[in-house]
């Protein structure tokens, strides 16, 4: 037997459970504190497999770099560059001027675990550092190609953490710097292999041995 609700409880009970799959949607499409991560991480075994395929060699033109071959940031949209354009991507709450600068919102830097609620806090980190893009083969690019290596917001090679940890990874590889949170090392790999593969650029024994090592965390 189906029991009616009395008429004066039906509408607070329609609005209690309208209620309730709303938080429901809302949280699976933008739960507390989401991080936006950067698009084309393939999974582990996509990125031994990867890593399998790449070329194992010593560096070369190592003393040829300049950071000025690899030309950033691009304009992406409007006023929008890319650092901008990480920024709004990888922050949450994120508010901008009309020059499109961010003036509010709130970022978790995945290598570090810190949060920071400043742009002015944040650096946009090349996964796979331009020195080392140019001694692992970027040197035979032409400009153009190495400004959108630079700017490559397709693969997983650009990302929002704090600055200071940015500037201790300076131009190393996997096999000199790692992530301070361990908890990273599966992504950074899988990351870094990523970039490797899809731009045909070659990596070290070290290199290798490192990222290897690190996706054996996954």
């Amino acid at each position: 037997m189906i029991r009616r609700l009395p008429k004066s409880l039906a509408p607070a009970l329609v609005t209690t459970v309208a209620a309730a799959l709303l938080t429901a949607a809302l949280t699976l499409v933008s739960p507390a504190g989401a991080q936006a991560t950067p698009p084309g991480i393939p999974s582990a075994a996509t990125a031994r497999s990867e890593l399998a395929a790449l070329t194992v060699t010593a560096w070369t033109h190592t003393t040829t770099y300049d950071r000025d071959l690899f030309p950033t940031w691009d304009t992406i949209s409007g006023t929008c560059d890319t650092r901008e354009t990480v920024l709004k991507r990888d922050g949450t709450g994120v508010t901008v001027s009309s020059a499109c600068a961010a003036t509010s919102g709130t970022w978790h830097s995945p290598y570090d675990g810190a949060t920071w609620t400043a742009a002015s806090d944040l650096d946009i980190d090349h996964v796979v550092t331009l020195k080392n893009a140019w001694v692992s083969g970027a040197w035979a690019w032409t400009t153009t190609k190495r400004e959108s290596f630079a700017n490559d917001l397709t693969d997983p090679q650009l990302i929002a953490v704090t600055d200071n940890v940015n500037e201790s990874k300076g131009d190393k590889s996997p096999d000199a710097w790692k992530p301070p949170l361990t908890s990273y090392y599966c992504t950074y790999a899988r990351m870094w292999t990523r970039v490797k593969y899809v731009w045909a650029l070659t990596v070290t024994s070290a290199e290798k041995s490192a990222l290897t090592s690190m996706l054996g965390t996954c």
